[in-house]
């Protein structure tokens, strides 16, 4: 049966997003003076999350967003989980930390019915599009795979790969946070942040002014943009794209996630699409990167037309179910944030205290977001981290080299 109607969009986030000028008033009965007042920027996964384990920590959240919540590449992200694949590298403490909350916020929130959040099994395939697969090659494979797919593998089961709706996720999140804990939501774009006595100041653009006592820039891609980070930390965007489809008999997908090599038939370069069922009915399809400027609004963010192209061809050739039958829901394209070593970018900023950044979390934005957002909250809440050691992502890194604050 098909989850659709178990997935409400939140309702509150229309209603309740807070006018700037309201949301700059410092009126002595609105703030508690003895509540931390935490800035948040950024709306996607990574702010909501920050956003929600700092209000649940006591702190008086503001968060700023130019657009609208999960907006841009965590509305658009294919939300995918996994347990162990970071291991061996500095991400990994990062990424079993995040896994294990993902599930326990599943728990808290009825993730499976309001997110989609459930567990999957993970398949690595091979597919030439001139081939056509042996049948006994193609008996090992979930019946909705009829393609030219061979050479299966299991790469994730149940135990160590889940999924989520992205968008969903980051809007259930926002809405708990404002709901239970007083979270409030200002739509307006940060021109500049201010340090300075032990206060943060983020100026609005149109004239506003927000004070608090520390600010967390959570700004993906739009880092590199961001004055006062650019000159100390590089992040640079990596455009992908996706579409969404509807297929017909929705309940013939199981929950396998596929992840391919793909060898197209005019004999280019293999590709590395992946295929993402999801319990709402859809299908979500996404491959076809390249780095690209980044725009100053997600909102003129444009798929190029052959990228989209070309994964409507992967998905037709993998699958009669997502063929010339399937709705397209959406043809997208996202930027996500990348750093040149390829590690993210979470702590406090160098010479400017009460001012953090966290960004940079490339593809495992959405696996990363709850670790991510406890330990920041933690780290601004009672200077240091227990979820995880922030120590290797610091942006302290990029000052002279040495990784060390100085």
């Amino acid at each position: 049966m098909s989850m659709k109607s178990l997935f409400p969009v939140p309702s509150r986030l229309v209603s309740v997003v807070t006018n700037i000028r309201a949301s700059m008033d410092n009126d002595p009965q609105k703030i508690d003076p003895n509540r931390k007042r935490v800035l948040v920027c950024g709306g996607g996964v990574i702010g909501v999350c920050t956003a929600y384990f700092l209000s649940k920590k006591g702190a008086a959240v503001t968060l700023i967003e130019q657009s609208s919540i999960a907006c841009a590449a965590s509305g658009k992200a294919g939300g995918f989980l996994a347990l162990d694949w970071c291991d061996g590298g500095p991400v990994s403490s990062l990424a079993r930390a995040s896994f294990n909350l993902h599930r326990s916020l599943a728990e808290e929130l009825n993730g499976r019915e309001s997110y989609g959040y459930r567990p999957v099994n993970t398949l690595s395939l091979s597919v030439a599009e001139s081939e056509n697969p042996p049948r006994s090659q193609k008996s090992k494979l979930p019946p909705w795979i009829d393609g030219p797919a061979k050479s299966p593998k299991t790469i994730g089961t149940t135990e160590t790969t889940a999924q989520v709706h992205p968008q969903l996720f980051t809007q259930t999140l926002i809405e708990k946070a404002m709901t239970d804990y007083g979270v409030e939501i200002v739509t307006g774009k940060v021109k500049s942040v201010e340090t300075g006595e032990g206060k943060v100041t983020a100026v609005v653009e149109g004239g506003g002014v927000i004070d608090g006592d520390a600010v967390v820039l959570a700004l993906g891609p739009w880092t590199s943009k961001f004055t006062l980070l650019s000159s100390v930390i590089r992040v640079h965007g990596v455009k992908a794209h996706s579409i969404v489809l509807e297929p017909k008999e929705a309940d013939a997908i199981t929950a396998d996630a596929l992840f391919l090599t793909y060898s197209p038939a005019n004999g280019g370069p293999p590709m590395d699409p992946e295929i993402y069922p999801r319990p709402t009915g859809e299908v979500y399809v996404c491959g076809m990167s390249s780095e690209e400027e980044i725009p100053d609004d997600p909102g003129q963010i444009v798929p190029n037309g052959v990228s989209i192209g070309v994964l409507k061809r992967v998905a037709a050739t993998v699958s009669s179910h997502l063929g010339e039958e399937a709705r397209v829901k959406a043809e997208q394209a996202c930027f996500l944030p990348c750093t040149d070593d390829s590690i993210p970018v979470i702590g406090e900023v160098p010479g400017m205290k009460g001012c953090f950044v966290a960004t940079g979390h490339s593809c495992w934005g959405i696996l990363n977001g709850p670790a991510t957002g406890a330990a920041v909250a933690e780290l601004v809440m009672d200077g240091c981290s227990t979820v995880v050691d922030l120590s290797r992502f610091s942006p302290a890194r990029f000052v002279g080299g040495s990784g060390r604050r100085r």
